[in-house]
């Protein structure tokens, strides 16, 4: 049983960075062999649009093409049983490193013919990949909704889900942006009751990575 975290924050030991390590000691105690990756650590870039996993006769078997450091990364995901993405939202978004993840992931497997089995049209790869993702944000939960990132963030889950059979999200927000304050331009942020939050929240959303993590490493056994 493999399990495989990415990091898709250019920071490798903050907010993104916990979660996703406390998904991955859920994992381990759900006895899962687990990895983490750093996306910062790599050289990549995302979809170039050579269509080659589209060919008549190619032979990438839903694999992108490109030859560099995120490809053995694919590889080892395309062969493990959970996987678990982590993003920070920035501008509304997760970074471009995790969109340009997410390009070379799914593309390859999508499908553009009618393949030979009716479940799985849409995918070169008849295994199922249970999926998870994790965004961290400033923005709270009032205003989630508000600002429309339930809307912004759900195609990204749906795609997953459609490629690899299962996906789930767990969400941190509020989160703690600056080791101290004092020495930010941040005088529009009431600090003492971002501290009440985290202090509050933070042992929660970590709590809910840890469970994410074994879960689905529990429902990869199962299958």
């Amino acid at each position: 049983m493999k399990a495989i975290f990415i990091n898709g924050s250019p920071r490798k030991n903050k907010n993104t960075a916990q979660m996703l390590e406390s998904a991955m000691n859920g994992a381990q105690e759900a006895g899962a062999e687990v990895e983490m990756i750093h996306l910062q650590n790599l050289n990549f870039k995302g979809c170039v649009s050579c269509f080659a996993c589209k060919r008549k006769g190619n032979t990438c078997s839903g694999l992108c093409i490109q030859k560099d450091d995120l490809r053995p990364v694919l590889e080892r995901i395309l062969q493990a049983d959970v996987l678990v993405v982590g993003s920070p939202i920035y501008w509304s978004y997760p970074t471009g490193m995790f969109r340009n993840l997410i390009e070379r992931l799914l593309f390859p497997i999508l499908r553009y013919d009618k393949g030979e089995k009716p479940n799985t049209a849409s995918k070169y790869i008849d295994k199922q990949l249970k999926c998870g993702l994790i965004y961290t944000m400033n923005n709270t939960p009032e205003r989630y909704k508000l600002v429309h990132y339930d809307t912004i963030l759900e195609p990204d889950r749906q795609y997953m889900e459609m490629m690899f059979g299962h996906c789930e999200v767990v969400n941190a927000f509020n989160t703690w942006q600056f080791p101290d304050y004092s020495k930010f331009d941040t005088s529009a942020v009431d600090v003492a009751e971002k501290q009440r939050f985290r202090d509050n929240q933070w042992p929660q959303d970590l709590q809910k990575a840890y469970e994410l993590g074994k879960r689905l490493v529990e429902m990869a056994k199962e299958k």
